[in-house]
Order: structure tokens, then sequence, then C-alpha cells
């Protein structure tokens, strides 16, 4: 059953990326320039409504805690971030929106994925000299989040407010940024 409602959610995932364009690397490009804000838009909300859904949903019990799981965070993920960062920027993909684009029949999506790839097997390859390096220090006590989730194996970093008030604060704040946002920015020389 697992496995069937990650297919369905999977695909649903893909369709809605799609639909935004965010298939299409032109899109994503313009958006890192500031010149089309539509992605980013969809991207903030999405964002500031699950972390809503996500703090309220467990405040509430409707969410069971067992399935939240935080991952350590390590300098590495920074570093690893910066290096994704720019493979997005100069791409125009990301994993997700890179198989999305295959499926619309983007042929330059495959050297993307294969790049990614080659990337995944070289730090295979080299994670036992790296997992020595600084790269592998914990940042703030490692599986730590910004709320309180109620969770007591994860420390937070607010912790004099209930996780509920600052995770709906954040997600509130998100999706104001996100309506308030113009379509695309107003500079005539773009």
């Amino acid at each position: 059953m697992h496995i069937l409602m990650a297919v369905i959610l999977g695909a649903l995932f893909g369709f809605v990326l799609h639909r935004i364009g965010a298939a299409n690397p032109q899109n994503i490009i313009n958006m890192l320039r500031l010149k089309d804000l539509h992605l980013m838009k969809v991207i903030l909300f999405a964002i500031g409504f699950s972390c809503l859904f996500l703090f309220l949903g467990l405040h509430f019990g409707i969410l069971p805690k067992t399935h939240i799981h935080v991952k350590t965070a390590y300098i590495g993920v920074i570093v690893g971030g910066l290096i994704f960062g720019a493979g997005f920027a100069i791409g125009g993909y990301c994993p997700g929106t890179s198989l999305v684009a295959i499926g619309s029949g983007r042929k330059d999506a495959i050297a993307f994925i294969l790049g990614g790839l080659t990337g995944a097997f070289l730090f295979m390859l080299s994670y036992g000299y790296l997992k020595h390096t600084f790269l592998f220090t914990k940042i703030a006590g490692g599986k730590t989040t910004l709320a309180n989730t109620g969770i007591a194996k994860y420390h937070a970093l607010i912790t004099n407010l209930p996780g509920v008030a600052v995770g709906s604060a954040i997600g509130i704040a998100f999706m104001i940024i996100a309506f308030l946002l113009p379509l695309s920015s107003d500079n005539p020389n773009d």
C-alpha cells in the first residue's frame, strides 16, 4: 500500500510541476534572475501551506509524530546546497523537475540527470575520505529544528514559544510573501 501511495503522490507532484511550468528550465532561470516570479510565488505558497499544515497537524494529532524524521544537519549540507544551487541556476533543473521534463519530452534534462548521477557516484566513492573532514561537523547539535515539534529526541532552536505558534507564523509569513510578490520584475532594462 505504501508503494502505491508513493506512486500516486509522485505522479500528482509531477503533474503539478508540469502544470506550473517547472519542467521548462527557462522558467526556473527567469525565476532565479527575478524576471518571472510565478514559480517563486507557487513555491513559497507551497512551503508556507505545508509548514502550516504540518505544525497544525502535529498539534491537533492529525499527523502522527512517528512520521516526523529530522535529518542531522552538517556543514557539508551547506556545501552541498551551494553546489546544488549552482547546478540549479546553470541547468535550470532540480532532480524532480528534470524527471518531469523528461516526461514532457525535453532531451536536455537527460544530461542534467546524468550529471547528478555522476556527482552522486563520485560522492559515494569519496565518502570514506570525506566522512573524517569538517564537512561532517554537526550544526546546532545535529538533529535540530527551528520550532518545537513535540518530539523529545529533536532539539528546537526556539524553545520559549510553542512549536505550533512558530511553525504557523512561518507558514503564514511564506504565504503572505507569495501573495505580495509581483508576477514579474518591473525593471524596464530586463
